[in-house]
């Protein structure tokens, strides 16, 4: 079987600034570079004796990329602002060449590179709907059969006979996705869309990638959130200046991703701040099996004692926890204040706090765990910390059963029932 798409060693390279003594100048350009000469004499003769130089060189957005998609997959594009994701899906989309390499596609491609792509803005939301189907290689019968339904996912009803340019943001992304997901290109590429849309447009944007998942169709997605990722991509690619850092399962490649983010750099390692009246000193992890885990079988309890120096008396005192997965999601927290009626009065010197945290709802994976000592009534923070834990993993074991693949973010033990109720027989 033919892949849908295949990278071969693509790369692109931008020029930095311009070279203007190389190609032809028009009028207006002969003007702007007049004034902008005469404004750096100006500089100069007051004084400025540097002047920032202009921009020049080269940059490789890409350099050597290569994978492949197979048909009906659903791929993830990550990485850090700049990394060449954009640049990537532009070229797959022929939006533009590559300065090396290539890149094979098997099957009619719907892009959606950014918000209003292909629509025109004088034009009413039906035109566009006409126009944006057209661009993206389907037939007026196509589009017509589909119409009532782009409408309705976009809800732009009342408001379709009205020229885009008067369309709020949301109204855009709605409508520029419901072409590209309804008019049934065999690959469908996305960047950075879903951000735009509220809350309830995502869930059912989600909802719609899965039925074209479920379709046999092939989507590359870009995307900074990490939820989206892990719950509809089967397999991601990390870049990295313009590299593939790393490109295989999904949950691995955003844990690699978020071990390497600065953006979760402060989660992944002790973070200290408050008033100063209280100071966390020291951390110590153990579990059931071990007094220093390199990482936790889920069942097993997983115990966080902490030192705590009080140099001010803390009335009211309240001591709470949140725990994040590998995306940064607050799972679930919890606080004193859950636990007793009156909170205590922490009197100045050392304490000894311990929580026992359980592991049986948790599915594979590291884990961060934050903690905070407060005065609950003043809701004052006397110091906060947080931790990188041992990473959870199933136990192995030679009966063992691999766990299921599903969605969601923690691990529930439900008890199932099954009852035969014997042969049914057919009337007739």
């Amino acid at each position: 079987m033919n892949s849908a798409i295949t990278v071969e060693n693509l790369s692109k390279r931008y020029q930095i600034g311009v070279n203007r003594a190389k190609r032809y100048r028009t009028l207006r350009e002969s003007i702007s570079d007049g004034f902008v000469s005469l404004g750096d004499r100006l500089r100069r003769a007051q004084g400025a004796s540097r002047l920032a130089p202009r921009a020049s060189g080269t940059h490789w957005a890409l350099k050597g990329v290569s994978f492949e998609v197979q048909p009906g997959e659903v791929v993830g594009i990550i990485g850090r602002n700049g990394a060449g994701k954009s640049t990537l899906l532009k070229i797959l989309s022929r939006i533009t060449e590559p300065t090396s390499g290539r890149a094979l596609i098997h099957g009619r491609v719907g892009s959606l590179l950014e918000v209003g792509t292909g629509f025109h803005p004088e034009l009413t939301g039906r035109e566009n709907v006409y126009l944006n189907g057209s661009i993206l290689g389907m037939s007026r019968r196509e589009i017509a059969r589909r119409f009532d339904e782009i409408v309705e996912f976009a809800e732009i009803e009342q408001f379709l006979d009205t020229p885009v340019k008067r369309y709020s943001s949301g109204m855009y992304v709605r409508l520029a996705f419901a072409v590209a997901a309804h008019l049934e290109p065999e690959i469908l590429m996305i960047d950075e869309v879903l951000a735009v849309g509220d809350a309830k447009f995502q869930k059912k944007c989600l909802a719609k990638m899965d039925d074209v998942k479920r379709g046999g169709r092939t989507v590359l997605v870009v995307s900074h959130q990490m939820q989206v990722i892990q719950a509809i991509c089967d397999r991601s690619v990390l870049l990295e200046q313009g590299r593939i850092e790393k490109f295989g399962d999904t949950a691995d490649v955003v844990a690699t991703y978020l071990g390497s983010s600065r953006e979760h750099a402060d989660l992944r390692h002790f973070r200290q701040g408050g008033t100063g009246d209280a100071q966390f000193l020291e951390l110590r992890v153990t579990t059931d099996s071990s007094t220093r885990p390199s990482e936790v079988i889920r069942g097993e309890t997983l115990r966080v004692e902490l030192s705590v120096l009080v140099k001010k008396k803390l009335p009211d005192s309240n001591v709470s926890m949140a725990l994040r997965n590998s995306t940064g999601l607050e799972l679930f927290s919890h606080c004193w204040a859950d636990q007793y009626t009156d909170l205590p009065s922490l009197p100045p010197g050392m304490h000894q706090v311990t929580l026992e945290l359980p592991t049986r709802y948790l599915r594979p994976g590291p884990y961060w765990l934050t903690l905070c000592l407060s005065r609950n009534e003043a809701d004052v923070v006397a110091d906060v910390t947080g931790i990188e834990l041992p990473p959870v993993v199933l136990e192995s074991t030679a009966n063992s059963v691999q766990e299921c693949r599903r969605w969601g973010v923690v691990y529930v033990e439900c008890n199932w029932s099954h009852n035969y109720r014997g042969a049914h027989a057919e009337n007739g």
